[in-house]
């Protein structure tokens, strides 16, 4: 029997969900006002001011749940790019995002946003509020797989910079960009395990560190003031010198947000940080896990370049995604909590 909609209001927000190692990818399709601004910075700084009621919709219960994440397909200003996109979760909206683009790649060559695919692989160009990402999706036989992408310049900001980091005191941190900055620290700092310890012993550390980096550390990014902020921090299993075995680290993002993979902008900002310390070379390919659900992406340093005065890299990382299903959502007016909620 054909599927009907409800009666309802106001548009239908028409999405389709997928995940990349267990993160969750909420694609907005259809539902939308018009995104207003001549930038895709611009149209963050938008749907900030002007829509984030809808992210609440679609981001928060009972649609979504305390770590969905979202993106929202947007023109881009940039003649190569394919697509812009804007990417949401329980707290506002994100700069970068790998598990994203590793969905976004996928989606964007099956639901025909880019010309004609070409096998091995199709060029996908996703213009991120951080800048052009560049992606190659497995195609082959009419279907496509996995996903590799290279990243903005990616670079250490700071290295074994001491905070002091409420109930645990000093705490030396290294900071690093991948697209989004976070802090790096060892769990085994606070006497936990990436893979073991209990998720809120491993939430309540690293919330701690990035209270106190957003505190005691001054961010700046040499092209734009929109991406100087601290987006979360990364918890390691210290495993930082290069080796054939996987390295597990648990990225806990925005309002303390859980990222289920081992996180996309986080490899690369951690294979930058490997590569400023001598720990890894050009082209030498690691695999990072994550420490939550165990799976894995792989990251590399590929090219020496510049951001500003900044000595970078540009890191390639790799991974699949998978589509987990469509829908619909409607509204009703005498629902009282249709706007969203969301359970802390």
């Amino acid at each position: 029997m054909e599927m009907q909609l409800p009666p309802h209001v106001g548009d239908t927000l028409s999405v389709v969900d997928m995940h990349a190692g267990g993160e969750p990818l909420r694609i907005i399709r259809g539902g939308y006002p018009e995104v207003k601004g001549d930038s895709v910075l611009s149209k963050r700084r938008y749907v900030r001011e002007h829509l984030d009621h809808l992210r609440r919709v679609l981001m928060y219960e009972p649609r979504g749940h305390y770590d969905m994440y979202g993106a929202l397909i947007v023109d881009s200003e940039i003649p190569e790019a394919d697509l812009g996109v804007l990417f949401m979760h329980n707290e506002g909206y994100s700069t970068m995002c790998g598990h994203a683009v590793v969905a976004l790649s996928r989606f964007a060559v099956d639901y025909k946003l880019v010309k004609e695919p070409q096998s091995p692989e199709t060029q996908v160009n996703i213009h991120c509020p951080c800048g052009l990402v560049k992606a190659f999706v497995e195609y082959s036989g009419g279907k496509t797989g996995g996903v590799r992408f290279l990243s903005v310049p990616a670079f250490a900001f700071a290295t074994d910079v001491t905070v002091t980091v409420e109930q645990f005191g000093d705490v030396t941190v290294d900071v690093s960009y991948g697209g989004a900055f976070y802090a790096f620290v060892d769990a085994q700092r606070f006497g936990l395990d990436v893979t073991e310890s209990r998720t809120q012993d491993l939430v309540d550390a690293a919330t701690a560190v990035s209270n106190a980096v957003k505190s005691q550390v001054k961010l700046h990014h040499p092209t734009s003031d929109d991406l100087a902020f601290l987006y979360g921090t990364i918890l390691t299993d210290g495993k930082d010198h290069y080796s054939s075995d996987p390295t597990a680290n648990m990225c806990v993002f925005a309002e303390a947000q859980v990222d289920r993979s081992p996180t996309g902008s986080g490899v690369t900002a951690r294979v930058a940080l490997q590569y400023h310390k001598g720990l890894i070379q050009l082209n030498q390919t690691r695999t990072f896990q994550s420490g939550a659900t165990g799976s894995q992406f792989t990251g590399k340093a590929v090219e020496e370049t510049k951001c500003g005065d900044f000595k970078a890299v540009v890191v390639e990382v790799a991974g699949r995604a998978f589509y987990t299903g469509v829908s619909c959502f409607v509204q009703e007016p005498d629902d009282e909590l249709t706007h969203g909620f969301l359970l802390k």
